[in-house]
């Protein structure tokens, strides 16, 4: 038996079955290094199966679950162009652009060095820096939404003014006051139709924006006396501030006419009016209303309305306060009056406005300011007697003249009633003026039955209106106390029903006379110098 290496070389025999079993990897790598011509692909060691291959969802088709969400494969392209980038590179991000510089460095797309309230920037290149917008506040979109439903809420356009110099809602509640009650106590018309106010004032006022501001300031005026508040004390400044600047513009572009004499328009002519009635509503003491009254007389001298209804009506209320204004002032002029004590103008009584104008009373209350004047300049010289012959004379005249004058007023009427008051009035005036002051069963007699006329008056503003005149003339002849419970009921009534500011002044003013009458002072016939005394000067109508 030989051995193992004394065998001649051969070739191994080896199965050839090895060959075509490709599930050992071992004997497949081995496979290819004894063969070098032939090359095997090399496959993956994975065991997959078609069952465990998923379709790829699309990007219509809903998701698996509501919680899944849908993931869409990122379509195959050109690769990017610069690759991502490294931790070191991630952390050394370039800074973002700032957005809170001033607007030109934003708009020049400039660096800016954010300086407030402008930056040095534009400072330095000499540019016009527009500053900075606003910080603003993040908000959620519920709350944006919530100002937005506000600020649509809160769009309100306001209507322009339809008349000029009405300019809010108290103005037009003034002017509605005026047309309905203020211009009511200023005349004895009540309805509105015939009202000279609503009547022809009115209209003017809609043409005429000084005039306009007048009438509120007016109604105003009234409007604080009846019911004090301090919107209607601003609004009454305010208008009556915009209706005297209007009046002095309008008068200095006005030329002068014949003899360089001013001619007025007839809405400033109306201004002018209403302003005297003005110092009435508001109870001034000052004697405003006298430099309208100044005006007022001019005017009546030297011009007249091409409107024949205007003329009356200024005619009458002038006239009406110019006399009337005698009664308590010391600073009278004597109005000019033909013999038989008529009136400048003519009117017609069913048209006027104002007893004691309308039916002529007032001639003799101007002749008895007349009388009273040269009869207090006698006292004051210690001239006797007091009662000179002229004085005698002119006293008979309009005792006279009163007792012979007949009403024009249809009687049973409430202007009958009043004219008789007035009547009535006056005769108390010339008796307070011409004898002593003391206590006569004559001058008792005569306030007693002015009392029953007053107490005979409706309590309506249009008739009550023209009732503080005569009320004041009886009360300063009250010598006894029950006719003094009367006037004070009287002025009580009148107060409540006018809401005029001078009628208090004018009460207290009868209180200090009462006071001089029961202490038997010989001065208690001369109220003109008592309210002189007191620094007053006012209406009493």
């Amino acid at each position: 038996m030989s051995s193992a290496s004394d065998s001649p070389m051969t070739t191994p025999n080896f199965d050839s079955n090895i060959f075509n079993n490709t599930d050992t990897p071992s004997e497949s790598r081995l496979e290819t290094r004894t063969s070098s011509t032939e090359i095997v692909p090399k496959l993956e060691e994975t065991e997959l199966h078609l069952a465990d291959v998923k379709e790829e969802p699309s990007a219509d088709d809903p998701p698996i679950s509501p919680t899944e969400p849908v993931r869409i494969r990122r379509a195959r392209g050109r690769p990017r162009i610069h690759p991502p980038r490294s931790p070191t590179a991630l952390a050394k991000q370039a800074k973002a652009r700032s957005k809170t510089g001033c607007t030109t460095c934003r708009k020049r797309k400039k660096k800016c060095d954010e300086t407030k309230p402008f930056c040095l920037s534009c400072q330095k290149n000499n540019i016009h820096c527009e500053g900075y917008k606003p910080v603003e506040i993040w908000r959620s979109g519920k709350e944006r939404a919530a100002e937005a439903r506000k600020r649509s809420l809160d769009v309100k356009f306001e209507l322009p003014p339809l008349m000029e110099g009405v300019e809010n809602d108290l103005d037009r509640d003034l002017l509605q006051h005026f047309a309905s009650r203020a211009s009511a106590v200023l005349t004895l018309h009540g309805d509105k139709t015939s009202n000279p106010f609503t009547r022809i004032l009115l209209p003017m006022a809609l043409q005429h924006e000084g005039l306009m501001h007048s009438v509120l300031c007016l109604s105003a005026s009234h409007m604080y006396s009846v019911n004090p508040s301090q919107d209607y004390e601003d609004r009454q400044v305010f208008h009556r501030g915009k209706a005297l600047q209007l009046l002095k513009h309008d008068i200095e572009r006005q030329k002068a006419g014949e003899g360089g004499v001013m001619i007025f328009e007839d809405s400033n002519v109306a201004q002018i009016l209403i302003h005297l009635l003005h110092s009435i509503c508001d109870g001034n003491t000052s004697g405003e209303y006298r430099m309208h009254m100044i005006a007022a007389k001019q005017i009546a001298m030297t011009q007249k309305s091409a409107n024949p209804e205007f003329q009356s009506l200024f005619d009458e209320f002038f006239y009406y306060h110019w006399i009337a204004s005698q009664v308590t002032s010391l600073d009278g002029a004597e109005v000019p009056m033909m013999e038989n004590f008529s009136l400048p103008f003519k009117i017609n009584p069913e048209t006027a406005g104002l007893i004691g104008v309308s039916d002529g009373l007032f001639g003799f209350i101007s002749k008895i300011s007349n009388l009273r004047r040269k009869l207090r300049a006698r006292i004051d010289e210690k001239l006797e007697p007091i009662m000179d012959y002229e004085a005698l004379i002119a006293a008979h005249a309009i005792d006279s003249g009163l007792r012979t004058w007949v009403c024009p007023q249809p009687p049973g009427t409430p202007r009958y009633t009043i004219s008789m008051l007035y009547r009535q009035a006056t005769w108390v005036y010339l008796y307070r003026t011409t004898k002593d002051s003391h206590p006569h069963p004559f001058i008792k007699s005569a306030v007693d039955d002015g009392i029953r006329y007053i107490n005979e008056l409706p309590a309506e503003g249009w008739i009550q209106s023209n009732v503080l005149l005569p009320l004041f003339l009886i009360g300063c002849a009250a010598f006894e106390e029950e006719q003094r419970v009367e006037i004070n009921r009287a002025f009580n009534g009148l107060i409540a029903c006018t809401g005029l500011g001078n009628i208090g002044f004018a009460k207290e003013v009868v209180d200090e006379i009462w006071k001089l009458m029961d202490a038997g002072d010989a001065e208690s016939w001369d109220w003109e110098k008592l309210i002189n005394a007191k620094g007053w000067d006012f209406l009493a109508t």
